[in-house]
């Protein structure tokens, strides 16, 4: 299974858009967004790609009330989880958390297949060993609303092989 990660969309809609667009063509089959959606609108974009789609809200959490009401529309295909996520995908354990320091936690715990995050707006894809004396898998995709002078970037990745890229969008 293909999922697509995206995270700080900061309300672009027109990247948060074209990152889950080239993920799809891709052969991504769900999103998880990593916070820091702001305005509950922006959840709106993921209506047409009939993708289920996993979100937390992140420190910029604009409308929390209206996050989770539009989450409740069967056409969004919206999972809302408030802070963090624990979700089980194509037989992989995932946290998905907005803070790096709090995902970095998480991953040394070894409870989890793969963590994944935001907020610094720097993609980073790595190993962190953990208590197992395992690694988990640790990714933030940066920003997607390439906030700032940071490009806008998403995570395209592979459950089944455990690969995972980088993507940065064209400007």
């Amino acid at each position: 299974m293909k999922i697509c990660i995206v995270s700080d969309t900061h309300d672009n809609y027109q990247s948060l858009e074209a990152a889950v667009t080239e993920a799809k063509q891709a052969g991504a089959e769900v999103v998880l967004h990593c916070g820091d959606v702001v305005a509950p609108s922006t959840l709106k974009v993921f209506r047409k790609f009939d993708l289920p789609v996993h979100v937390i809200h992140g420190n910029n959490t604009g409308d929390l009330y209206m996050m989770a009401r539009i989450t409740t529309d069967p056409q969004n295909h919206l999972s809302y989880y408030g802070q963090d996520a624990e979700i089980d995908l194509a037989g992989k354990r995932i946290f998905v958390v907005h803070y790096p320091h709090y995902a970095e936690a998480m991953a040394t715990t070894g409870d989890w297949d793969i963590v994944c995050c935001g907020h610094s707006h720097k993609p980073v894809i790595k190993t962190v060993k953990n208590m197992k004396n395992k690694e988990t898998i640790f990714l933030n995709p940066g920003t997607t609303g390439g906030v700032g002078t940071d490009p806008a970037t998403y995570i395209l990745g592979d459950l089944e092989t455990l690969e995972f890229t980088v993507h940065t969008l064209a400007e």
